[in-house]
């Protein structure tokens, strides 16, 4: 498990390009037949690529989160962003498509992955698994593609046309502290989040996916007035500290997961910003 430590507005100005990308840029997440972690010290979450492409991946625990299983004092959001798999949670299989959403409450102890059709077009699944330490537990549940809450935003005239679906959240599926769900951008459509804005109580984490492989997305964060960019190819994620705005546009249109885990699950609480305020 590699950790990330936490940082603070101050540090941002003095880091280079290279700094910045280790910091808050998390690549190779998915690589094949193997489950790769990544702890961030901001609110202590976990972010987890799980691949399994020969067989099936038995999610185990880390020295670094002192427990005997992972979910012992942890919950978890997955979307799966490949072809079409499952998880078992201590016995229970469900079938996750691309794009659905499955949340493993405190306690489930047996977490298996594998991919349903590994050789078919659509290629061996992709979990994205993001957790946040629990309090209590609540029922895995699992949300199909778009069959959250479904909120339509943007307009095509300022080029961010959007479809959210939020899934783990206040009035969905419910959990401690994680809020989760996917945006697609609509065709001809290349910035999501914009006007921006920071949550100083939640921090949040985006995994960029159906990206295609020339394409790439030019990721703004840092305080609203001092910020900086990150260039972000497909199925890699960033950290985003309560305190940085998360925002991006794209050479091409893709979605991206995101999650949150904090303070509180209220979506709408965010501080906006104008954009002829960014610098």
């Amino acid at each position: 498990m590699e950790q990330r430590y936490a940082t603070s507005p101050e540090h941002v100005p003095g880091m280079d390009t290279a700094e910045l990308r280790s910091r808050y840029l998390v690549q190779d997440l998915f690589a094949a037949d193997e489950i790769n972690a990544v702890y961030t010290h901001h609110d202590r979450v976990v972010l987890v690529g799980i691949s399994p492409v020969t067989g099936p991946l038995t999610l185990g625990t880390y020295p670094e989160i002192r427990s005997d299983f992972f979910f012992a004092h942890r919950e978890g959001g997955i979307v799966n962003v490949g072809g079409a798999g499952t998880v078992t949670v201590d016995g229970t299989t469900y079938t996750l498509a691309k794009g659905a959403c499955l949340y493993i409450g405190r306690g489930a102890q047996d977490i298996v992955f594998a991919s349903t059709e590994p050789d078919a077009a659509d290629g061996a699944a992709a979990f994205y698994l993001v957790s946040a330490p629990a309090h209590t537990a609540y029922p895995t549940t699992l949300v199909e593609p778009g069959q959250g809450t479904v909120r339509e935003l943007g307009d095509p005239l300022t080029s961010n046309r959007r479809t959210l679906n939020q899934y783990i959240h206040e009035n969905g599926v419910q959990s401690c502290q994680i809020v989760m769900g996917v945006t697609t951008l609509h065709p001809g459509s290349m910035w999501n989040t914009m006007p921006a804005h920071t949550h100083d109580r939640r921090m949040e984490a985006y995994l960029y996916f159906d990206l295609p492989v020339q394409a790439r997305v030019i990721h703004i964060m840092g305080e609203p007035t001092e910020t900086r960019h990150l260039v972000v190819g497909n199925k890699e994620a960033i950290i985003s500290p309560s305190w940085s705005v998360h925002s991006g546009v794209g050479s091409e249109s893709y979605s991206f997961v995101w999650a949150m885990a904090g303070e509180n699950q209220s979506f709408d609480d965010m501080d906006g910003f104008a954009i002829a305020d960014m610098r």
